[in-house]
């Protein structure tokens, strides 16, 4: 965390713009790490729940080969239903692939790269933690979405970084580029961070393990997406 970041948010900075108009607040699936199985089937049933702007690939301790023949389905399915089909971590998988993106983690190699590599179209977003630091740094090296969080607790992966929904705010004020916010997000806390400025909400966790089904949780979360105002 640089000097920067150390500097505290203002809470109310973003309310001193109001009268902006703002996008609707979009939703981004991540996977759960199996995906074998039945799982193409829930992902259908998840995109039957609403409108999902964005599906992160996300699996670990496979080599290559075995991702590309787990991502197959998924990637038809994404394209069957209109849904920008994202590769978590691995550029290389991304190229291999014909993916729509890649997410790249702090130690997942540079934008810059992942542009060479996948062309001018492709979606590049970077995990940014709870730093105004990586994130303007992501920017200038031409991403095309930051990602803050964890804002809640979570079981996905280990909670190192716990930024305050202001950084939100703070972010669609003063930049084009897309805000995603990350981390144990529910249908019963998700409000806050639209209403922060989230300009997508990323979840994984809260629609797989949903006791009514993926496509359930999705509808919840649309119902919980709506800003105030």
């Amino acid at each position: 965390m640089t000097e920067e970041d150390d500097l505290g948010l203002d809470p109310e900075f973003s309310a001193r713009f109001e009268g902006r108009e703002r996008a609707p607040c979009q939703f981004y699936l991540i996977s759960p790490l199996e995906v074998g199985g039945d799982f193409p089937d829930r992902l259908s049933a998840a995109f039957d729940g609403g409108p999902v702007a964005a599906f992160q690939f996300r699996v670990k301790g496979v080599d290559q080969h075995q991702a590309a023949r787990l991502a197959e389905p998924l990637q038809r399915t994404c394209a069957d239903h209109e849904v920008a089909f994202i590769v978590n971590d691995d550029m290389s998988l991304a190229k291999r692939l014909g993916a729509d993106g890649v997410h790249l983690g702090q130690s997942d190699g540079d934008p810059r790269e992942a542009r060479a590599l996948l062309g001018p179209s492709a979606q590049i977003g970077v995990t940014c933690h709870d730093s105004r630091h990586l994130a303007m740094e992501a920017g200038e090296a031409g991403a095309d979405y930051v990602a803050f969080g964890a804002f809640f607790p979570t079981t996905t992966k280990e909670v190192i970084h716990r930024p305050d929904p202001s950084i939100l705010g703070w972010w669609s004020t003063l930049f084009e580029i897309p805000c995603v916010a990350i981390g144990g997000i529910t249908p019963m806390n998700a409000k806050t961070l639209v209403d922060a400025g989230a300009d997508f909400l990323a979840v994984c966790s809260a629609v797989w393990s949903h006791d009514g089904g993926a496509g359930t949780a999705v509808a919840a979360f649309h119902e919980a997406m709506k800003r105030s105002g």
